[in-house]
């Protein structure tokens, strides 16, 4: 008979990671993608307009743009202007509005209006970033990524899994920890409970059922690092 969570000894990274890894999935079986989209293109400028935003704005946002323009041969023919009345309220503008414009030429010019399916030639557009990347070769072409958002990088840290020096070292320790196979769904399992039961105000790493559950005596909160 398997040991219930009150039993197990989580002192070690990998047996919380594994844990972390079945819990979640009870919680979340269905993993869907948080951005309204309906191909890599819309997924794309979905998860753009994201940074520093909430998806709930960017869901509000892009209907509107993509009635005008869901396409890059569309969207080229929109001003800086124009697109950037719409997405405003996704904050970082004109920036966003002038990466949009000039990712949708690039991509007629050179990926023949294509989303291209690598980290480099994603990285190298307009306002593409190494986790915008990663959401759209996870989530639009199946390769396994683990995009790390606050979210991720705030519980990852809480549940010791990496020692939070940079996002970047975030997601390497999480990948060590994670099957590969898992990643794509875990990644999203992660937001989602992040934004539902670990968020940054409601609980510190004292909480939540996680926190409780791997750190039974743990009293102080958890400074997160940024």
């Amino acid at each position: 008979m398997a040991a219930s969570a009150a039993t197990l000894d989580f002192s070690r990274r990998a047996d919380r990671a594994a844990y972390i890894d079945r819990r979640l999935a009870e919680l979340y079986p269905q993993t869907p993608v948080p951005l309204d989209h309906t191909d890599a293109y819309t997924l794309l400028i979905a998860v753009l307009l994201s940074a520093q935003c909430t998806d709930k704005r960017v869901n509000l946002t892009t209907p509107a743009l993509f009635r005008l323009a869901s396409t890059p041969a569309q969207m080229v023919k929109l001003s800086v202007a124009q697109i950037d009345a719409i997405v405003r309220p996704c904050g970082l503008a004109p920036r966003k509005a002038e990466a949009i414009r000039g990712l949708s030429e690039i991509l007629l010019e050179r990926q023949g209006g294509e989303v291209p399916r690598t980290f480099a030639e994603l990285e190298a557009l307009p306002g593409v970033g190494h986790k915008t990347a990663s959401v759209v070769m996870a989530q639009a072409f199946g390769v396994p990524a683990f995009p790390v958002d606050t979210h991720i990088h705030r519980l990852a840290q809480r549940w010791k899994l990496t020692n939070g020096r940079s996002v970047a070292q975030t997601e390497k320790d999480l990948k060590g920890l994670f099957p590969r196979e898992h990643w794509n769904a875990l990644h999203l399992r992660i937001i989602f409970y992040g934004r539902e039961h670990c968020t940054a105000h409601a609980c510190d790493g004292t909480v939540c059922e996680i926190c409780r559950t791997l750190f039974p005596r743990r009293r102080r909160p958890v400074v997160t690092r940024k």
